[in-house]
């Protein structure tokens, strides 16, 4: 596998205030101008998404807003990122923080969701779920309902050579769990992933 240089990222800063700062990310140095402006986009979007969310869920003022980024995976083409938000609302219990990731294909030229990830027609959905059973069973993981499938879009990100699931605060987890994240080495769904898609770049070992 030739060598592959990382993207080139810039942090941006929205500030509104000394208790209002978002940070993310923004993409440069990418030979196809026209997808380094679709991803710079996306990530602008997505991030004032997670802030309209934020404002909107709750009737009282926000007393503090703080964005994060974080780079999970930048190398071999494949660009995954996440992005979170935390709110604290005048008089409520407890802050709120969402999750959002990002993850691109830079060869492929797309935006990836986690079908994308896959051989065509297999059943990913019933695999991965297997996986994360077990995982909250041997990590003995709180649930409030009785789980019993990832959504066919479940949240995701890709770190070197892992995917990582993971669901929101409160989607099946009390909120003092945190962010439930279920770790899955490329090499336990070898069978499924797309090997010419991001997971199958991942798993080469070279």
């Amino acid at each position: 596998m030739p060598i592959t240089l990382p993207v080139t990222i810039k942090t941006l800063k929205i500030s509104s205030g000394p208790k209002i700062t978002v940070f993310y990310p923004k993409v440069l140095n990418i030979a196809n101008q026209q997808l380094q402006k679709i991803i710079n986009t996306t990530i602008v979007y997505e991030t004032q998404k997670l802030i309209n969310e934020q404002v909107g869920n709750m009737p009282t003022t926000v007393e503090e807003m703080l964005g994060y980024y974080e780079i999970k995976n930048n190398q071999r083409k494949v660009l995954s990122l996440t992005l979170s938000n935390y709110t604290y609302h005048y008089h409520a219990a407890h802050g709120m923080t969402y999750l959002q990731s990002l993850t691109f294909d830079l060869e492929k030229e797309k935006q990836c969701q986690l079908r994308d990830l896959f051989k065509p027609g297999v059943d990913y959905v019933k695999k991965l779920s297997e996986i994360i059973k077990k995982q909250m069973k041997q990590r003995d993981i709180p649930l409030l309902n009785e789980f019993s499938t990832i959504k066919p879009n479940q949240d995701f990100y890709i770190a070197d050579k892992t995917l990582v699931i993971y669901f929101q605060l409160y989607e099946i987890t009390p909120y003092v769990f945190g962010f439930p994240m279920f770790p899955i080495s490329v090499y336990d769904i070898q069978d499924i992933i797309d090997e010419d898609g991001p997971l199958g770049r991942m798993a080469v070992n070279n």
